[in-house]
């Protein structure tokens, strides 16, 4: 049962008037079960006074492209209701005269365009109105006897409305079904949703908690487990195989839906999501449409749902229907839109959004980890919805023209072009080792303030932690994830990997950043000291490398690499044979990847800083003082010393280094591979020749 969030304490605080609107949307959209992401709508009528001065009634209204859960008093729009309500008059009023009708009814130019459905509350002769898409009263407007089974639940307390597209029409309907029924408490919108109304704010969320209680009991004291979705057809997978066939395949989904543009996936098993993918009859159920048309825009139509029996040997046979199906799919939604489409339409990408595999879970794309999981979280009401209408009889859905008019209506995907414009790194994963670092810290910050989501790779996990929370701080939860690995060692590379690929489907970017540094004269230079400048700067860079390769290989899609060499890899540093031996091996390596990447779309370019003191892990280290004796003098004057021996006279930091590995990754830079880039502030003995 959906639980009561209105809190007194925290009510009567409240200034009233908009303040206790913003509550009462904030705690609505708190519960997912009540109102999906993104969608719904509040409003409340009061009296302010207008710029000059007078008393007049005003309509406060959800404002286009908000979320309930989130959204404070500037997302909400005010307009004047003498000026709406003699719309109510008119026999019809298309979607753009509607909107540059309301543009003029707002005491305020900056307030967001008002909801598409403001006349729906506006029409309403009642101070609060709230407009929901519940499960269960979503499971009731979607079965095909809902409106019988409405009359068992509420008498003759409810309006039904066919279903018509949110504005003017459907909004007329709505006020005039309500005043012809003196005991109407709610209003019922045929495949879509709630309104509910109270002369108080509390008064309103009380009566929307109500008869979404109402209509949950009804529901749940008919389902059977044992048969929903026909009954399990599959089992679940173990979790920590599940997981591990996910991560494997989620590579080459990733390349399979990114057409024009890359996308980013998340992978989500929870029990509601194996339930539904293991159905005998969820195959067939999951393609009749629709749940409700506030998830078409983020979910599709339908999603892909793969015809594959769970068998733990089975990771390229089920390769193998992923690629099949994500082909068959994009040609169905190609013709889907070719047969609707209206003059002027342009076909978003033709990919799912969701892809359902048995014993395994779901998986979401989109432009970023938080519009895939927006993907998500739609598809499990969907779940929730159908799993509601099959209780009470057959699950019904908008027809396929409904269904194209809402999902390339202007007025939805106005919505859409409210999202921050996208920025170089926009869609783009970037593994960085060493991510706890200077150099990988920055250079973290550095891509993500593009757009880029990044995986910090580091031995430090609890530092790069402390760098991944600041980043999701600053950027959005999940724009960063902190992985521990040891380069030299194969099951930790592949663990990571394995984790980046379940968070966003896969990598496009490589920083091989991790290092360490030692010093000593050459015949002093110990077999350990070798092997451990070896180990890392070596065959560390080669396993991160070897591994990112065949990611990208999978992906099919390209691919960048930036090692993070050092003057060193062309200047025969004095007293440190063992790491000048290693970083020239880097820097070849990188070229060798290159000959063999290029075929395939995937870049290796290297960059050779010069003592980057800040931030690093290696100059806290002994090296200072080793580097500080080879040149005979104090650890505290080699900032000085490495700035004197400079051409350009300056010194070298992280955000240097981190804008270089930025150019090599991006698309400035798409025709460069297999180069050496000098940050060294021009030290003439490591000029390149």
């Amino acid at each position: 049962m959906v639980q009561s969030l209105w809190d007194n304490s925290a009510a009567e605080a409240l200034s009233g008037g908009l303040d206790e609107l913003v509550y009462r949307s904030n705690i609505i959209g708190a519960d997912r079960r009540v109102c999906n992401w993104g969608g719904g709508n509040t409003s409340s009528k009061t009296i302010v006074q207008d710029f000059r001065g007078r008393d007049v009634e005003v309509m406060y209204v959800k404002g286009s492209g908000s979320d309930l859960a989130t959204m404070k008093a500037g997302n909400f729009t005010g307009l004047r209701m003498d000026d709406i309500r003699p719309l109510i008059e008119r026999g019809e009023m298309p979607d753009e005269e509607m909107v540059a009708y309301l543009a003029h009814c707002m005491i305020d130019a900056k307030h967001p365009r008002a909801s598409i459905e403001t006349l729906l509350h506006a029409f309403l002769p009642f101070k609060h109105v709230d407009h929901t898409h519940p499960d269960a009263i979503i499971s009731l407007c979607c079965a095909d006897n809902g409106k019988e089974l409405a009359k068992e639940i509420f008498g003759d307390r409810f309006v039904w409305v066919p279903y018509v597209r949110p504005g003017f029409t459907l909004s007329k309907m709505i006020a005039e079904g309500v005043k012809a029924n003196p005991n109407a408490e709610l209003v019922l919108m045929e495949k879509h949703g709630l309104v509910t109304w109270g002369d108080t704010s509390e008064a309103c969320y009380a009566q929307t908690i109500k008869i979404i209680n109402e209509a949950e009991s009804y529901i749940e004291a008919r389902v059977d487990e044992a048969s929903l979705f026909g009954g399990t057809k599959h089992e679940p997978l173990a979790p920590e195989l599940r997981r591990s066939i996910a991560a494997q395949v989620m590579p080459l989904v990733r390349g399979a839906v990114s057409d024009e543009k890359k996308m980013i996936l998340t992978f989500d098993d929870e029990d509601d999501v194996l339930q539904f993918v293991g159905g005998r009859t969820s195959p067939e159920l999951s393609q009749v449409g629709a749940a409700c048309p506030d998830h078409l825009v983020h979910t599709k139509v339908v999603p892909l749902f793969i015809d594959w029996t769970p068998v733990t040997d089975d990771v390229e046979g089920l390769k193998a229907k992923l690629q099949e199906g994500i082909s068959a799919y994009k040609l169905k939604y190609a013709e889907y839109f070719e047969r609707n489409r209206s003059i002027g339409d342009v076909m978003f990408e033709a990919a799912p959004r969701v892809i359902l595999i048995p014993g395994i879970g779901m998986i979401n794309t989109g432009k970023s980890h938080a519009n895939a999981q927006v993907s998500g979280a739609l598809y499990h009401r969907a779940i929730a919805v159908m799993r509601g209408a099959t209780t009470l009889g057959s699950f019904v859905s908008l027809s396929e023209n409904e269904s194209y008019n809402v999902e390339y209506w202007p007025l939805e995907l106005y919505k859409l072009s409210l999202a921050p414009a996208e920025t170089e790194f926009s869609r783009k994963v970037a593994l960085i080792t060493g991510g706890a670092g200077g150099i990988g810290s920055e250079t973290a910050r550095c891509l993500v303030s593009e757009g880029a989501h990044v995986v910090l790779a580091d031995l430090n996990l609890e530092g790069a932690q402390k760098v991944a929370g600041e980043i999701n701080g600053e950027y959005g939860a999940n724009r960063a994830l902190a992985v521990k690995m040891d380069v030299t060692k194969e099951d930790d590379i592949a663990a990571a990997y394995a984790q980046t690929a379940l968070t966003y489907g896969g990598v496009d970017i490589l920083v091989n950043n991790a290092g360490l540094a030692t010093s000593s004269p050459f015949e002093e230079t110990s077999l350990k000291e070798w092997n451990l400048n070896m180990n890392v700067l070596g065959t560390g860079y080669f396993l991160v490398a070897r591994e990112a390769f065949k990611l990208m290989k999978e992906q099919a899609i390209g691919g960048s690499m930036v090692f993070i060499g050092s003057k060193n890899s062309i200047y025969a540093g004095k007293n440190a044979s063992a790491y000048s031996a290693a970083k020239a091996l880097e820097a070849h390596l990188a070229r060798c990847i290159a000959a063999e990447g290029g075929e395939l779309g995937i870049r290796v370019n290297t960059i050779l800083p010069d003592a980057i003191l800040q931030g690093s892990a290696i100059w806290n280290s002994n090296w200072r003082n080793e580097r500080a004796a080879a040149y005979g003098i104090e650890p505290d004057q080699l900032e000085e010393h490495y700035r004197k021996r400079t051409t350009l006279l300056v010194n070298i930091y992280p955000r240097d280094i981190a804008e270089g590995i930025a150019f090599f990754a991006s698309s400035k830079a798409e025709k460069t591979t297999g180069c050496m880039l000098t940050i060294d502030g021009g030290v003439p003995a490591a000029f390149t020749r």
